[in-house]
């Protein structure tokens, strides 16, 4: 998640439209395998799978430079013809551009870095601005590659424009990934199959499944709406109530921003082993299950968060 400076409300319907266009381009780029995502007018959510760096022969290499460039000047095509030839070759040339281009691919910070910053030269030149755009270094959360989590972190993001009380169905905001999948977009389709594990499935079954998560009901939001006003929730909390996960999911759940690591107790501890086998011991830190307001299984967290967690 990635926010503007100071929080302004600045992206109107034009420059959400853009941003979602280089947010696929990149992802393509750089090989990263986009699941969903929400833009709004001041932020941006999007869950993606980080591929293990490998070998990328010189064809996808420069099929991947070509997506980044798809209206070249008349120097960057004739530099692409420059490059084929220095590949055929596979001299010095040759060796450092394949270095450069895959130290953009199959890593997260980079993606983000390309995506924020070319947002960002079109945004100003748009809008005559100068200066910065985005606030700070993006938040990321590491979550576990588990159905039931990624499926919770996937509601969480489409519903983004259903918090913010723009709609009451994430199908009917054109900014987020569901509702693109919804539009017929094959890519995003995909996405959010690979959170179900059902890459080979049709689009409709894989719906079906997304909506129970959503609305915690197939028939969609009119059956089950799952708002609440802030002064029930506070009576849930304090009563140590439970609430439908659907109802939980449209509150701001602050771990999945702000928590560093999602998933299993066991997951977050063999990530909190590395990072101390890294940085030393450091404090007692230790995986924490999330609040009980809601059936979240064995879902933990590892920050401890100050101030309240979920609102």
């Amino acid at each position: 998640m990635t926010r503007t400076v100071n929080g302004e409300r600045l992206f109107d319907e034009v420059a959400k439209e853009v941003l979602r266009k280089q947010l696929w381009q990149i992802a393509d780029y750089c090989g990263v395998t986009i699941h969903t995502y929400a833009i709004l007018t001041n932020h941006f959510h999007v869950l993606v799978t980080v591929p293990q760096k490998t070998e990328i022969p010189d064809p996808e290499l420069l099929r991947r430079y070509q997506v980044l460039y798809p209206k070249p000047t008349r120097y960057q095509t004739a530099r692409l013809e420059v490059i084929r030839a220095q590949l055929a070759t596979n001299g010095p040339e040759a060796v450092l551009w394949r270095r450069r281009q895959l130290a953009l691919m199959g890593n997260l910070s980079q993606f983000m870095k390309l995506l924020k910053q070319r947002f960002s030269i079109w945004f100003n030149k748009s809008h005559r601005r100068f200066g910065t755009l985005w606030a700070e270094r993006f938040k990321s959360v590491l979550v576990e590659s588990k159905q039931e989590v990624l499926e919770t972190i996937a509601a969480y993001i489409d519903l983004n424009c259903v918090r913010a009380g723009l709609v009451a169905d994430p199908k009917d905001y054109r900014f987020c990934g569901y509702a693109e999948a919804v539009a017929g977009s094959l890519l995003a389709q995909h996405g959010i199959a690979a959170v179900f594990g059902a890459t080979g499935q049709s689009w409709p079954n894989v719906q079906a499944g997304y909506r129970l998560v959503l609305f915690g009901t197939g028939a969609g939001p009119r059956q089950h709406i799952g708002t609440i006003t802030p002064g029930e929730f506070q009576q849930v909390l304090q009563a140590r109530g439970k609430l439908p996960r659907a109802t939980v999911l449209r509150c701001r759940v602050r771990y999945f921003t702000d928590g560093a690591v999602l998933g299993s107790r066991a997951f977050v501890a063999v990530q909190l082993a590395r990072l101390r086998a890294r940085a030393g011991p450091g404090d007692r830190t230790a995986p924490r299950l999330l609040p009980s307001l809601t059936d979240w299984g064995e879902l933990a967290t590892l920050r401890k968060l100050r101030g309240p967690a979920l609102r």
